[in-house]
């Protein structure tokens, strides 16, 4: 299982295989986010093929896209709009994700293998020298491998989809906290806690520390908006 998650999280997040839709999606994504379409805006497709330079098609695959993480909302026989995203679904959705990744964690702790402990400390220092070099964009994407190495080695089929699909759903979410400053290295602290829980093989604290996380993430992404707002 080990494999089949975590290479399709890397093919997901590999830079040279990303679709033009995933680039467009993330694009828009992050204009939601930062406030620049606001609630209510309707996203017409030939303005955004002309905005981006490219066709209608890969606009109206990347306004699907994010209509499934709850950013877009798309009404019947109408353009799609900005969805409005309240404080109360955003704690939801990050409380079942914590849940979940905190047990995948604990899960980890148990059952990883020495070679999948190995690699998911391997991960962790790629991502110390990606700090080092404030490289933003490869963080986001070797984040996304580091989780994944997580919920596969949690040893559980079903806890490793769903963490992979509500994932998906906050992705959107998730890689806008790395526009708060400091936050790099911040995160990069939390994954050592992490990883040395799991590398030890102590579950409850693995199970503490990603579930800090995770509402650490939250915390960071409520602080942006209500910067932005003020």
């Amino acid at each position: 299982m080990i494999i089949r998650v975590v290479n399709e999280t890397v093919e997901m997040t590999s830079s040279n295989k990303q679709t033009q839709t995933d680039k467009l999606a993330a694009e828009i994504g992050d204009a939601i986010l930062s406030g620049v379409l606001a609630p209510g805006t309707r996203l017409d497709e030939h303005r955004l093929a002309e905005q981006y330079a490219v066709s209608r098609t890969p606009v109206r695959e990347a306004i699907r896209s994010l209509a499934a993480t709850g950013l877009v909302e798309l009404r019947p026989r109408r353009s799609a709009v900005v969805a409005e995203i309240t404080p109360a679904q955003l704690e939801i959705m990050f409380v079942a994700m914590g849940e979940l990744e905190a047990t995948c964690a604990r899960l980890s702790a148990m059952s990883m293998t020495p070679i999948e402990r190995r690699r998911l400390q391997s991960q962790h220092e790629r991502m110390g020298a990606l700090v080092e070099s404030d490289d933003v964009a490869g963080f986001i994407e070797a984040n996304l491998i580091f989780h994944a190495l997580i919920y596969a080695g949690s040893h559980n089929s079903i806890l490793a989809d769903m963490a992979v699909g509500l994932r998906r759903r906050l992705g959107p979410y998730r890689r806008a906290q790395f526009r708060s400053p400091g936050r790099l290295p911040r995160s990069h602290a939390e994954h050592e806690r992490i990883m040395q829980a799991i590398v030890s093989g102590d579950a409850a604290a693995a199970h503490a520390a990603m579930l800090n996380h995770v509402s650490l993430v939250e915390d960071t992404f409520i602080g942006l908006t209500a910067t932005r707002a003020a």
